[in-house]
């Protein structure tokens, strides 16, 4: 379609980082690309640029892929580079290799491969490097226009003044000296069944056959247009870059203009210095400023309407050559295959929402009602505001069914016209989705559930509403194969006659269960039996297959960034607009699909980089090999990898894991790079894979590496720690030993003391026993002393009174007064102070001895007196036993208290008694 354009990413030099200028473009066997961007090589792996200087930095001019070397040509040198072991690029110079000295100010514009030859074109000379031979050949070629061009394995190139020269046997020979070939650059000569073709830098096209040029008229011969490079692509059709035009692309005979995309188009620029057609026969754009890659071959075209003319699409209509948009702008239309803009068709400004074709007439569901078109006129049948949508009625092809904003509505054909007949009384929901059966009409809301409505037989109201509640939010209902599903974010549900719902498992798996439930409403296509739904990932479809009646799901991949722009969600069309090509809508145009073009990738996954530091850093690249190994102090470790895939259209995701760390795959993601921070010591697997659309890449990439052992769990480390722990061990044992054996030393201390202790315990006790024998025995003593001292008291008191008594006699006759006498002597009996001074000492051993000792003045009476005191006796108890009155006892204390030189405060008996 005209002003369809195919897929175009561009890329700045913000992105790429280098230069504006992009002379040369070329591939390598990997698939990478590599651009000669004036000071330096690019390399674009599909996830991410390098970018390589050469030793001199001059400018880099041509660049071409052989194998496994990148040939290049830049100012005064050229030669190849090579990928390292950590997969950078090293230079080789062959131009320093030559005894051949080069022309002043010599740059190398175009670089040709022939067999075991490399030729290096300037604007002076042709020089042929001999990989076998190791050997140089230079051949003068003094040109405006460095271009070499290789067909049927013959060498072509241009000496300015002279004309076409083929190279025969290393020496230049002259192939045709017409003007055209002395006079004007030449910008490219292709084979073209048995003849040649030939392009100028004017944009003429000649045949070149037997010698003789012949013009062939083209479509550019009227454009006026200068060429500045060109290719056949692998279609036999031509692609032109011009100075200011931006890329021509004409077909293979050069009559018709594929397309012309310019600056206004989508390209960065309108200079295309350098073409080249990748192995997926992508077009990329070498520009005077930035790089540009086309996908002409992918299955998506787009429309894009920069100027926001017309807004967006809601629903689409082919037919009779005509492409109808209803957009949220109004109904357009465009001839089919031309280059017109869009026109709105007057009458039908606001909001569009569906394009249907109903007995060859085009019915257009309207925000003001819907709008039969005819010969790009549009005319309001119904004012009735808000059609969804227009169903015929079966058996009834004068009558059609209409969904409005407030119910449903009947639409008749009479005369030939169709108009605007009824409401339907009784229902006035928002009917946006509504099956019809017989009499009874479906209609989904999303909010209020499913509503079951009877119809009477004349349309004109509702016999009977049975509304259910939603079974969950995103929900529409449609027809397939005969039947009438209910699809909402939790399953997809067939309703059958008698208004029961049962799920539909196989319907469910397919559209919701493989996409996790993120699916907006399902969009049939009753042509073809097809059920079209958009997911997070892309487009999605189920068909059912002619021949074994089984149901089948088509998955075509989106990107995410594209994916969010076509629609609103729950909004979402496609629409059939030829045999297996569909368009798509959007918010800025719309997007075609091919559905012939659409195909698995055969892209591989690679392993670019490995990098790999300490603490949180990434310091290095390591060799990439099939192992490595990692001091422990560089256990972080950064893989980047990437997918050689440069289609707009198709998105790669990456999936990785990490044997030893975690056996389970990552989740799906597009990020190109996996990072590993401090990482143990051990042996590990890394793998990823890729996801190029919706075909995972036959191959994965991996790599085993090894985390050596800290230093201080090295083998050395180790056997120090066996002996410093032996060594440890012994001590440990010793310091025990000896530890036990002091506290053995100690325990028999101990126990020694605690003999000891009872030792002295028992001869406590004994001492105690002996004590208490002893008490027992002063007790004994001092209740003898007591008995005999009472004895003595008792005797005295009653020889005392005797004697009284005897004196009283009045006649005292001799016997009497002998007994007098007797009586006197027993009172003061000797003996019985002998025996009481015994029975004394035994009881307070030495006291008299010891009062004697320090009262030396004291006689025996007194001595007997403080024996008596000592014993507490009162003078009462003491007068018998001295034989004396109580006053002269009282004498005898205060004589005594005289001799102890008492003071008068002191007790006379405390001082006896504490003495």
């Amino acid at each position: 379609m005209g002003q369809e354009l195919p897929p175009i990413r561009n890329y700045t030099t913000k992105e790429y980082n280098g230069e504006f200028q992009n002379w040369g473009i070329t591939q390598s066997p990997s698939k990478n690309i590599f651009i000669a961007n004036h000071t330096s090589l690019l390399e674009f792996d599909g996830s991410r640029w390098h970018q390589y200087k050469l030793p001199t930095s001059p400018i880099i001019r041509s660049v071409q892929a052989v194998e496994n070397k990148i040939y290049t040509g830049s100012y005064r040198e050229f030669g190849y580079w090579t990928k390292t072991d950590n997969r950078d690029l090293a230079y080789n110079s062959l131009s320093q290799q030559m005894d051949i000295s080069m022309a002043e100010d010599e740059e190398f514009w175009d670089i040709l491969v022939l067999d075991q030859w490399v030729l290096f074109q300037s604007l002076d000379r042709i020089y042929i490097y001999d990989t076998a031979e190791k050997s140089f050949k230079m051949i003068k070629a003094n040109s405006d226009k460095a271009n070499l061009s290789m067909v049927n394995n013959n060498v072509y190139f241009q000496i300015a003044g002279e004309g076409l020269f083929t190279i025969q046997n290393g020496n230049a020979e002259l192939v045709s000296n017409e003007s055209i070939f002395k006079d004007q650059s030449v910008v490219g000569l292709y084979a073209l069944d048995n003849e040649l073709a030939v392009i100028t830098e004017s944009s003429q096209f000649y045949r070149f056959d037997s010698g003789t040029l012949t013009p062939w008229n083209t479509v550019l011969d009227s454009l006026n247009v200068r060429l500045y490079s060109s290719i056949q692509l692998k279609d036999g059709t031509f692609a032109l870059g011009s100075i200011s035009n931006g890329l021509y692309h004409i077909s293979a005979d050069g009559k018709s203009l594929i397309q012309n995309i310019d600056q206004e188009k989508g390209l960065n620029n309108n200079t295309v210095l350098s073409l080249f057609e990748d192995s997926e026969n992508n077009l990329w754009l070498g520009l005077d400023n930035g790089v540009s890659v086309i996908n002409l071959y992918s299955p998506f075209n787009e429309y894009v309407d920069k100027l926001g003319n017309l807004g967006l699409v809601y629903a689409a209509l082919s037919h009779e050559g005509i492409l109808y948009l209803g957009t949220n702008q109004g109904l357009f239309y465009r001839k089919i295959d031309s280059q017109d803009t869009f026109r709105i068709i007057e009458g039908t400004e606001g909001q569009v929402w569906n394009l249907q074709l109903v007995d060859d007439t085009i019915f257009c569901g309207h925000n003001s009602g819907t709008f039969v078109l005819e010969n790009l006129n549009a005319e309001l049948i119904s004012s009735f505001p808000g059609t969804w949508a227009v169903k015929p009625i079966a058996g009834k092809n004068n009558l059609l069914l209409q969904g409005n904003y407030n119910g449903l509505s009947i639409l008749e054909k009479s005369q030939g016209k169709w108009q605007f007949r009824n409401t339907i009384d009784g229902f006035n929901i928002s009917s946006r989705f509504f099956e019809m059966d017989g009499l009874e009409v479906v209609v989904n809301h999303e909010q209020k559930g499913l509503y079951f409505i009877e119809l009477e037989p004349d349309y004109s109201k509702v016999k009977q509403v049975v509304n259910k509640d939603p079974f969950g939010h995103s929900s529409n209902i449609f027809s397939f194969e005969n039947n009438i599903y209910y699809k909402t974010n939790t399953g997809i549900y067939r309703i059958k006659n008698d208004r029961t719902i049962t799920v539909d498992s196989t319907l469910t798996s397919m559209v919701l269960d493989n996409n996790n439930g993120q699916v907006s409403i399902v969009i049939p296509e009753k042509s073809e039996q097809r059920l079209w739904f958009f997911t997070n990932s892309g487009l999605q479809y189920v068909t059912q297959s002619t021949l074994s009646n089984k149901l089948s799901s088509s998955n075509i991949s989106i990107p995410q960034d594209i994916r969010t722009n076509l629609g609103v969600s729950g909004f979402e069309n496609i629409s059939k607009i030829d045999d297996y090509k569909y368009l798509i809508g959007s918010s800025n145009g719309y997007v075609s699909l091919d559905l012939t073009k659409v195909s698995p990738s055969s892209s591989e996954v690679f392993i670019n980089s490995i990098y790999y530091g300490g603490y949180q850093e990434f310091l290095a690249k390591t060799p990439i090999t099939s192992t490595g190994t990692f001091k422990y102090s560089n256990n972080n470790i950064k893989f980047e990898f990437s997918v050689p895939e440069f289609d707009k259209y198709t998105e790669v995701r990456y999936q990785y894991k990490m044997e030893n760390l975690y056996d389970e795959w990552s989740e799906w993601s597009e990020s190109s790079e996996a990072i590993f921070k401090n990482l143990t010591f051990g042996d590990y697997t890394f793998t990823v894979r890729a996801m190029v659309g919706n075909y995972i890449c036959e191959n994965q990439a991996s790599y085993t590496f090894t985390i050596s052992r800290p230093w201080y769990l090295s083998n050395i480390a180790v056997v120090i720690y066996i002996l410093i722990l032996f060594t440890l061990f012994i001590l440990v044992h010793r310091i025990y030993k000896s530890y036990y054996k002091r506290k053995q030393q100690s325990l028999i201390k101990k126990n020694q003391k605690e003999l000891e202790r009872r030792e002295l315990e028992e001869k406590e006790r004994i001492a105690q026993i002996q004590t208490e024998k002893l008490q027992n025995e002063i007790d004994n003593k001092n209740r003898e002393l007591a008995i005999s001292t009472m004895s003595l008291v008792k005797k005295n008191k009653f020889l005392s009174s005797l004697k009284s008594q005897l004196k009283e006699v009045p006649n005292k006759d001799k016997n009497i007064k002998s007994v007098i006498k007797e009586i006197d002597r027993n009172i003061n009996s000797e003996d019985d102070w002998k025996f009481f001074e015994d029975a004394f000492n035994n009881a307070d051993k030495d006291f008299l001895k010891r009062i004697k000792t320090k009262h030396d003045s004291l006689t025996n009476n007194d001595l007997r007196l403080c024996a008596y005191l000592r014993l507490n006796l009162s003078s009462k108890e003491i007068a018998p036993l001295l034989n004396i009155s109580v006053k002269s006892v009282e004498m005898k204390r205060y004589r005594l208290r005289k001799k102890f030189d008492l003071p008068h405060h002191d007790n006379l008996i405390d001082y006896i008694l504490n003495f």
